[in-house]
């Protein structure tokens, strides 16, 4: 992560809050306890920005920097709302397909997986407000700038956004392998919007009940797993072959 990404000090990051700054997370050194302290956490709460505690010995090894125990990450990209992106989506005539990540820590990951998104016209990322990867420079670098034209959606809760897209006719469809049914033999035409689950745990079980359909990509040889980036590439290619196969019957 490069130093463009980090504020540090408890005054200069609540400053950056109120400036309206883009940020991914606050992270307080957890036994700090002062009016300053308590201040920033007020502001944050104010501003719906995600303050997160970290112990001292791990505080060490994100910065050795002067931090007075308290660090801003800042995003690389600006958030939009779901629900306005579903609306330019129709209003522009064309069916949303949307990609809704779930707990997706890893920073190369996440910009491997937006860089294809882009290629794909997905026409926004959703991933939740805590618990994914940091969209940094390295995220930004790692997708090959294709963070610059895809829309990111930044939600607390993915399965209420869920509950949205369905109520907007859009289909949720969970990549698993906790399930038989193949996703070559399932429909990916119309409005659809795929979810994506960590590299350690998979899609979250909540979410998994809530899918409107579980699909799973065969494998044939003895890994019995594929990298997250290149699983979501293969979905999202299936929606795309899916929809040329439509529009040329």
């Amino acid at each position: 992560m490069e130093k463009a990404d980090m504020i540090y000090g408890t005054r200069a990051v609540i400053e950056a809050i109120v400036a309206g700054k883009t940020i991914e997370k606050v992270m307080v050194q957890s036994g700090m306890n002062n009016d300053l302290i308590r201040e920033l956490i007020q502001v944050a709460r104010e501003h719906k920005v995600h303050v997160t505690f970290i112990p001292p010995e791990k505080f060490k090894k994100i910065s050795a920097k002067n931090h007075q125990g308290v660090i801003c990450i800042l995003s690389a990209v600006n958030y939009a709302s779901v629900e306005n992106m579903i609306d330019k989506a129709f209003s522009e005539g064309r069916e949303p397909f949307l990609l809704l990540l779930d707990r997706i820590t890893d920073v190369r990951n996440f910009g491997a997986i937006a860089r294809t998104a882009e290629c794909a016209g997905v026409d926004a990322i959703v991933v939740p407000d805590k618990g994914n990867a940091p969209i940094t420079s390295d995220a930004m670098k790692t997708s090959a700038g294709a963070l610059n034209h895809i829309t990111v959606c930044k939600e607390r809760d993915l399965k209420r956004t869920m509950k949205t897209l369905r109520e907007s006719g859009i289909r949720v469809i969970a990549c698993t392998e906790k399930t038989d049914k193949n996703i070559y033999d399932i429909n990916l035409s119309g409005p659809i919007a795929i979810i994506m689950g960590s590299e350690e745990d998979g899609i979250s079980d909540t979410l998994l009940r809530d899918a409107d359909e579980l699909a799973r990509i065969p494998l044939h040889g003895k890994i019995e797993s594929l990298n997250v980036s290149v699983a979501a590439g293969v979905a999202m290619y299936e929606v795309i072959r899916q929809r040329g196969k439509e529009k040329s019957a």
